[in-house]
């Protein structure tokens, strides 16, 4: 059994390139985790570029995958017109979102594809895309190769506190689990609760923590949690590892070290995810 967790795009509302960012990464959001060979992402930023140039140098064909997106903000779709796998007749993409936005994640793709903004539409993609429109607290199955596994991956699913809504995914697999929770805002008690019922008990927690304590007074209603908000959802969660993701594009590499430190020393399985860390359960 073996889960591989590899993070492609780390960064929160704006690609942050430069020296400055050079050892975290400056990529929009982008999560891979790969089950027995079964290929899940976790949102669309402009990380999937690069995810799509080493799924081309794998030589499984064709390639399949389930992409399932957290939201339709653009950092976190941005770079779906640049994954070239999609361009690539026979390949298959399962895409997940959520009915809570405004509008549906077919729609929001095929938005940022109309021109002027991109000069290949969604509908003229040679791949197959098959679109999923889900309802906040469901949950499925992926079945696996019965050759590889007769035991399915379950996918949890609901919605969290964020601005034309988010949604929190949890994966479970052989008694392993990764859940997926960027851009959310504590406060309020219904979606505070959804959080912790998410996470109990995971392998692997990784959550939106763009803000120090500090700043967040002025951030406030924009959406984000802090690194103490995370070392305390993966505490009352009593998960294994937490993993600070969605980084302020402000914060350079020596700031997010610091902000590293600081967590570490509340919760000491934290990590501040950068480009191409990978876990394996």
């Amino acid at each position: 059994m073996t889960i591989k967790i590899k993070f492609w795009g780390v960064r929160g509302s704006i690609p942050a390139p430069g020296p400055e960012t050079h050892r975290f990464g400056g990529n929009t959001s982008c999560v891979e985790v790969n089950i027995e060979d079964e290929i899940l992402i976790f949102d669309a930023g402009t990380g999937i570029r690069k995810l799509g140039l080493d799924l081309l140098k794998r030589k499984k064909r064709p390639i399949v995958a389930s992409v399932f997106i957290s939201h339709t903000h653009w950092d976190h779709i941005q770079g779906f017109p640049f994954f070239v796998p999609a361009f690539i007749p026979g390949n298959m993409f399962q895409l997940y979102g959520g009915k809570t936005f405004s509008a549906s994640l077919e729609e929001a793709l095929d938005g940022q594809m109309q021109h002027p903004n991109f000069p290949v539409m969604l509908k003229d993609l040679p791949s197959t895309l098959r679109f999923h429109n889900l309802n906040e607290g469901e949950s499925f199955a992926i079945d696996l190769n019965p050759d590889v596994s007769n035991e399915p991956i379950h996918v949890t699913f609901d919605r969290l506190h964020h601005p034309n809504g988010v949604f929190c995914y949890r994966v479970d697999y052989k008694g392993k689990s990764v859940v997926y929770a960027t851009d959310n805002e504590p406060g309020v008690p219904e979606l505070d609760a959804r959080l912790i019922k998410m996470a109990r008990g995971a392998d692997v927690l990784i959550m939106d923590c763009q803000y120090t304590p500090e700043e967040y007074p002025a951030k406030k209603g924009w959406g984000h949690s802090t690194w103490l908000d995370g070392v305390k959802v993966a505490q009352r969660a009593q998960v294994k590892q937490l993993v600070m993701f969605h980084h302020d594009p402000e914060r350079n590499d020596k700031d997010l070290e610091h902000v590293e430190t600081l967590a570490k020393e509340k919760f000491s399985g934290t990590v501040a995810a950068y480009e191409g860390m990978e876990i394996t359960l």
